[in-house]
C-alpha cells in the first residue's frame, strides 16, 4: 500500500472507498419488508458501508448497476438480506429473512445516524482537503461483533488477498444462501457453532493456519459475550475482545471500527498504517506507532476518522521493496 491526491489504489480501498453506481435503485418487489429514511445530512453509501466489504468478491456484500448496496448478515433474530439505495435525499431499504425487522430498525445507525461528523476539526491541509471532498462520509455501526471479528482475524499476519480468499471460501462452503432475491448470489456467514465445527483440513485448504483458526474457534465459543461489546464504550469493548487469546489491539480496533462505529478506534500494530500516516502528514515514511499516535493526537476522540481521511487521500510513500510474499498453505 505513491501517487497523487486521489488515486484508486490499495490505500484508498482500505480507507473504505467502494464504488456505487449513480443510478437510483427501484423496488425489487419480491416480498421484502421496506423502509424509507431521510437522513439529516449527506450520506455516501459507498464510503459509509464500504468498510464492511472484504474485497469485490465478498459473498456477503454486493453493489449493483441500479445504485443499490446489498448486504447479507446474521442478526440476533436470524439471517437477513438488506438492500439499500438512494432516491434523491432519501434512503430506501428492503430486507428479507428472519432478521429483516432487525436490520430495518437499525438502518439509520448502520448509515451513520449515531455518528457526529460535525465534531471533527481538520488540523492538516491534506486532511482538510480529504474531508471537504467527502461530505457524505459517515462511520457505520453494525451492532454485530462476530461478523467483523472473524474476517479481521483472517487478515492477521497475511496479505489481504490471502485473507479475502479464505473468507470467500469459508463463507460459501459453510454459510448459507442469503434469504430473498437470489440473483446476487449472496451468502450469510456461518453461525458460531458451524465455525467451531470446521475441520482442521478445511481451514488448511482455505489457507488459514492453526493460530488464526484456533483464535476464531475460541472467539465463537464465547460469541454471546463478545456480542455484548457492541453496546460498550471503546475501552471496555476492547478489553472484552482482547480477553480472548489471539485477539490483540490491532484486531479489536479493526473490529470495533465497524461494529461500534467509534470515531477514535485507531488501529495500532499495523504493518503499513504508521508509514502511510507518517508520510502523508509529516513526510516520514518510517514512522512507527508512537509517531503515528503523536501525529493523530490533535484528533483525540476522532483519530479513526482522521486516519480514514488520510487513507482516502491515497498519498502513500513510493514502494522501495517487493510486496509481501503471498503464500497458500492450502497447496501443501
Amino acid at each position: 500500500m505513491a501517487g497523487r491526491f486521489d488515486p484508486l489504489n490499495r490505500t484508498v480501498v482500505r480507507g473504505g472507498r467502494t464504488a456505487v453506481p449513480p443510478g437510483a435503485g427501484s423496488s425489487v418487489g419480491v416480498g421484502g419488508a421496506a423502509r424509507r429514511w431521510t437522513p439529516d445530512g449527506p450520506v455516501d453509501l459507498g464510503l459509509t458501508l464500504g468498510p464492511l466489504r472484504r474485497a469485490p468478491g465478498d459473498p456477503t456484500f454486493r453493489t449493483t448497476a441500479d445504485g443499490s448496496v446489498w448486504r447479507a448478515t446474521r442478526t440476533p433474530d436470524g439471517p437477513a438480506t438488506l438492500r439499500v439505495s438512494r432516491t434523491g435525499t432519501e434512503i430506501d431499504a428492503e430486507a428479507w429473512g428472519a432478521g429483516a425487522a432487525w436490520v430495518l430498525d437499525r438502518l439509520p445507525v448502520l448509515l451513520g445516524a449515531a455518528d457526529d461528523p460535525a465534531a471533527f476539526v481538520p488540523r492538516h491541509r491534506l486532511v482538510h482537503a480529504s474531508h471537504r471532498r467527502r461530505p457524505g462520509l459517515r462511520l457505520t455501526r453494525t451492532g454485530l461483533v462476530l461478523e467483523s471479528l472473524i474476517p479481521t482475524v483472517l487478515e492477521q499476519k497475511v496479505t489481504a488477498d490471502e485473507a479475502y480468499r479464505a473468507w470467500r471460501r469459508l463463507v460459501r462452503q459453510y454459510g448459507e444462501p442469503a434469504p430473498g432475491p437470489h440473483g446476487q448470489n449472496l451468502h450469510v456467514m456461518p453461525d458460531p457453532r458451524t465455525w467451531a465445527m470446521i475441520p482442521s483440513w478445511d481451514w488448511h485448504r482455505a489457507g488459514v493456519d492453526a493460530k488464526r483458526s484456533d483464535t476464531i474457534v475460541r472467539a465463537v465459543r464465547v460469541a454471546n459475550r463478545l456480542e455484548e461489546a457492541a453496546a460498550m464504550d471503546l475501552p471496555e469493548a476492547a478489553r472484552r475482545l482482547e480477553a480472548v487469546v489471539g485477539i490483540g489491539p490491532w484486531t479489536s480496533a479493526e473490529t470495533l471500527q465497524r461494529s461500534n462505529g467509534h470515531p477514535d478506534a485507531v488501529t495500532t500494530g499495523d504493518l503499513h498504517l504508521p508509514g502511510i500516516i507518517g508520510y502523508a502528514l509529516a513526510g516520514d515514511r518510517d514512522a512507527d506507532d508512537a509517531a503515528m499516535l503523536e501525529l493523530l493526537a490533535p484528533y483525540a476522540g476522532q483519530r479513526h476518522r482522521a486516519a480514514r481521511l488520510v487513507l482516502l487521500a491515497g498519498r502513500t510513500p513510493p514502494r522501495r521493496a517487493p510486496r509481501m510474499y503471498r503464500s497458500d498453505i492450502g497447496r501443501f
